[in-house]
Parts: structure tokens; C-alpha cells; sequence
């Protein structure tokens, strides 16, 4: 908003950036948050640590990194590729291939699976929605993913994998659904393994909260102002639409924009999500010692709905003191027993130093904000990429201004390579 030319104030209840998605900056702070007496054996210098309250890893060509990039928020940061991308079956957990050399030693699939397999990401690759030539006599529109895993012969195994740790859908709900959906998230999980070899993912050294920091530096440059720490006292309507904010005085505005938590009237929930901070003093097993990873646990796996995931980032990205590592562990909440449907990936982490358990509801807005001019967003959902905030973000803006967030015509790969400082 700043960079198109709207004067904007920030105004955060909270004495740091973020809100929900902050970064603690101590492990003191962390263990206050959460009323967890602090450990009697010290884990390193308390302002080491930098605790991400929502751990997320960034697509390398996805959509918030072209965002970044096309704002040029990039300039106050620096980042680091995450080491790998695995994926739970059987009670192991397996990488998810990033070279052809990978998927022909991977034991995810037998040998005739990895020839189909391969066809299938020709295919893929080789599909462009402009060129029906490439479509190999289907409708992507009208074709179902189910029935392009059946035209290339591949069995639930391969379906499984492909659709949860590469399309990196929640649910199977995306088998009867048109294939292009699929086809355009596998092609953006490709060009981002692309660019860096090791795994599709990026994350920022010092952890998310130098995000909201970094747009708060922008905003700045652009006119806009931040002030923290100041509770929201009451928003001021007039015949139906917001007209101020009284907030230790009255400002004036012609639109708001907030998360959920500013107008519990304005939002419904529709489900809740458990996550489980865990501090730890080694590397995951069978991650081949990696100080980032993503595991991602499809639902059929655990006899679930919806997938599990887990993340770790450690004392190599300075969020942790040396040799410490911190895990998250997330899901939908599905029954009235939370903590026991992450044990799957909690098992994954053991031992663990110690955990940090919070369950939050998920809420949206009840109305599109049009009339009213107050404009909500949706709360974080339990995935550990930000594809769903893109996407919630390019409806807002739509919303707000009447117009599309037209981003990445401008961002070319080039422009990321170039943009990204990304620290090895």
C-alpha cells in the first residue's frame, strides 16, 4: 500500500513486529509466553535464540518471494536454502528426490514406478497452458488429477507422495479435481528445487520476524509510520463504514486493515490448529544430520484427514545457540484430543528439551469488507509454506484497491537470483 502511494500507519498492540507470526527474541520471553518454568541447565545465551511463534519456509520461486522481490523488501535480508524435503511413509521417513539421480536410488518407488514417475514430471515440465500441443489429447480443465495419475498407470504410493510433499495439498480432496491445479503447484515446487539443487525452500537467517521488520523498513522509505505497543481502544464507524481508530488519540482513515483478533464481529471460525515448538539439542534422524528440514506426514499414514507437518531450522540460521536445533509440529485439529494427533511427528523429534504447545483457532471474515471498508485476513493455517497467505493477500489487495496485485510480470528469474542474498 505504501508503494502505491497510500499514506499508512501501522498500529501493533504488541511491543514487537508481526503479531500472530512474530519471532521471540529471547528464550526467556519464550518460556514466560508460553508460563513454562524457565530449564534449571542453561540452553546457551538466552538473545541467541529468535523463536518463530509460526515457522514457515518460503517457496524459492513461489509467490512471497516474488513479492518480496518486487517491492524490494529483499534489500534488509539475507536467507539460506533449507536443507531437504522429506516425506513420512511406513513408519519412515523418506527424502523427497531433488535429482534425477535421487528418484532412480530412492526407495520411494520400485523401478517400473520411477520410469512412470518420470513420465509424468516430462510431462509436467514440458506443459504449457498457452500450447494445447502439449496437453497429450486432455483437457487440464476438464481431466481430474485421479485420472492423469491412472493415464500415466501410477498406484496410490506415488499419488501419495506427489500430491502431499511436492503439490503440497492438505487433504486428497485435489484427486477429482481439474488436473491443472496440480499441474501448475508440481511446476512451482520443480523451478523452485531448481534454483537451488538442495530442496524447493528458503528461510531467513534471524528467522520470519525480520519479514514484517524488513516491509516495516519499506513503509517507512514510502512515507508510512509504526507504532508499537499501542492497544486499539475503538473503531470508529459513521453510517456503516470505518471513519477513525482510537488508539491513545483519534486517527482519521478512509480504510483499515487488520488481522482477526482487532474484530472478533467480523470473523467466524472454521477449525483450530495445534503446533508444538520443540527445542533440541540434535538434528532430526534420518535427515542425514541436516540443520533444516521439512517433514511432511500425509493424512493416510496416520489414519487422518489432513497431513501432518514438521519443520526444524537451528543455530545455523541464528535463531538458536550453538548447537541447538528448533522443531515445530502442526496440524488441523480433528478431534477433542489435540496433543495426540501431532505424536506422530513429536515421535520423529525425540528427545525432546523441551515443548511449547499452543492451540489457536482459525478464523475468516464473515463479509468482504466492501461496504464497511474494514478488511480482514485470514488467520495462519497449519502448512509450513506461505502459498495460502499469497493467495489471501492477492484477494485482499483486490478488495481493497479494485484492482489485481500485478507482481510477478515484473519479477523475472533472473531478477530473483539476483535479489535473493541467499548465505550458504
Amino acid at each position: 500500500m505504501s508503494v502505491g502511494g497510500k499514506k499508512v500507519l501501522h498500529i501493533d498492540r504488541n511491543p514487537y513486529y508481526g503479531g500472530e507470526s512474530a519471532s521471540i527474541s529471547s528464550l526467556e520471553e519464550l518460556y514466560r509466553r508460553f508460563q513454562v518454568p524457565c530449564p534449571a541447565k542453561p540452553m546457551g545465551r538466552g538473545r541467541d535464540w529468535n523463536v518463530d511463534l509460526i515457522p514457515k519456509f518460503l517457496l524459492a520461486s513461489g509467490q512471497l518471494v516474488k513479492m518480496l522481490v518486487y517491492t524490494k523488501v529483499t534489500r534488509y535480508l539475507d536467507f539460506k536454502v533449507v536443507e531437504g524435503s522429506y516425506v513420512y511413509r511406513a513408519g519412515k521417513v523418506h527424502k523427497v528426490p531433488s535429482t534425477e539421480a535421487e528418484a532412480l536410488a530412492s526407495d520411494l518407488m520400485g523401478m517400473f514406478d520411477k520410469r512412470r514417475f518420470r513420465k509424468l514430471l516430462l510431462f509436467i515440465l514440458n506443459f504449457e497452458e498457452r500450447d494445447p500441443r502439449t496437453y497429450q489429447d486432455m483437457d487440464p480443465n476438464r481431466t481430474s488429477m485421479r485420472e492423469l495419475f491412472r493415464h500415466f498407470d501410477l498406484g496410490p504410493d506415488i499419488m501419495e507422495f506427489t500430491g502431499h510433499a511436492m503439490a503440497l495439498y492438505r487433504s486428497d480432496d485435489y484427486l477429482d479435481q481439474p488436473c491443472i491445479q496440480t499441474i501448475r503447484r508440481i511446476k512451482l515446487y520443480s523451478e523452485s528445487l531448481a534454483r537451488y539443487n538442495f530442496s524447493p525452500y528458503l528461510y531467513p537467517l534471524y528467522g520470519l520476524g525480520e519479514l514484517p521488520q524488513g516491509f516495516a523498513r519499506l513503509s517507512a522509505v514510502h512515507g508510512g509510520s509504526y507504532m508499537l505497543n499501542r492497544g486499539v481502544e475503538e473503531i470508529v464507524m459513521d453510517k456503516g463504514k470505518v471513519v477513525a481508530v482510537k488508539s491513545e488519540g483519534l486517527f482519521r482513515c478512509k480504510q483499515l486493515i487488520c488481522d482477526p483478533s482487532y474484530v472478533p464481529n467480523r470473523v467466524k471460525k472454521i477449525g483450530r490448529v495445534i503446533r508444538v515448538i520443540c527445542l533440541l539439542n540434535h538434528p532430526i534422524k534420518n535427515t542425514h544430520d541436516a540443520n533444516s528440514c521439512q517433514i511432511i506426514i500425509p493424512q493416510t499414514q496416520v489414519h487422518r484427514k489432513s497431513d501432518i507437518y514438521v519443520c526444524m531450522v537451528s543455530y545455523a540460521h541464528n535463531v538458536a545457540s550453538e548447537g541447538m536445533y528448533i522443531a515445530m509440529v502442526s496440524t488441523t485439529v480433528e478431534t477433542s484430543n489435540p496433543e495426540k494427533e501431532v505424536q506422530p511427528g513429536l515421535e520423529l523429534l525425540e528427545p525432546i528439551q523441551q515443548k511449547f504447545v499452543s492451540i489457536s483457532n482459525m478464523m475468516v471474515p464473515i463479509d468482504d469488507g466492501r461496504n464497511s471498508q474494514i478488511f480482514v485476513s485470514r488467520s495462519y493455517d497449519a502448512t509450513t509454506h506461505f502459498e495460502m497467505e499469497c493467495e489471501d493477500i492477492k484477494d485482499m489487495y483486490r478488495r481493497i484497491t479494485g484492482s489485481e496485485f500485478i507482481f510477478e510480470m515484473g519479477v523475472e528469474a533472473k531478477q530473483i537470483d539476483n535479489e535473493i542474498r541467499e548465505v550458504y
